[in-house]
C-alpha cells in the first residue's frame, strides 16, 4: 500500500513540475510577443515624436517669422498713437481758443448787454 501512495505521489509530483515547466516555457514565449509589441509600440511613438520634433522647428521659424511681422505692425501702431497725440493737441489747443474766444464774447455782451 505504501508503495502505491508513493507511486501516487511520484505522478502527481512530475505532472506537477511537468505542468509547471510547461506553463513556465509558454509564459516565456507570451512574454516575449509582448515585448516584441511594446517594442512595435515604442518604435511608432518614435516616429511620431520624430515628426512633431520636424513639425515644431517648422514652426517655430514661421512663428519668428509673424513675431517679426507683428513687432513691426506695433512700431507702425506707436507712430499712428504719436500721430493721434499731436492732432489731439491740436484739438486742445484750438478748442482753449475758442473757449478764450468765448469769454471774451460772454464778457463784451456782459458790458453791452447788461
Amino acid at each position: 500500500m505504501t508503495a502505491a501512495i508513493w507511486t501516487a505521489i511520484g505522478l502527481l509530483a512530475a505532472t506537477s513540475l511537468g505542468t509547471l515547466f510547461y506553463l513556465g516555457s509558454r509564459i516565456d514565449a507570451l512574454a516575449a510577443r509582448v515585448d516584441a509589441g511594446f517594442a512595435r509600440v515604442d518604435a511608432g511613438f518614435a516616429r511620431v515624436d520624430a515628426r512633431f520634433d520636424a513639425q515644431a522647428g517648422h514652426l517655430d521659424a514661421r512663428f519668428a517669422r509673424v513675431d517679426a511681422r507683428l513687432d513691426r505692425m506695433d512700431a507702425k501702431f506707436d507712430q499712428m498713437d504719436a500721430k493721434f497725440d499731436r492732432v489731439d493737441a491740436r484739438f486742445d489747443a484750438v478748442d482753449a481758443r475758442l473757449d478764450a474766444l468765448n469769454a471774451r464774447v460772454d464778457a463784451h455782451l456782459g458790458r453791452h448787454a447788461g
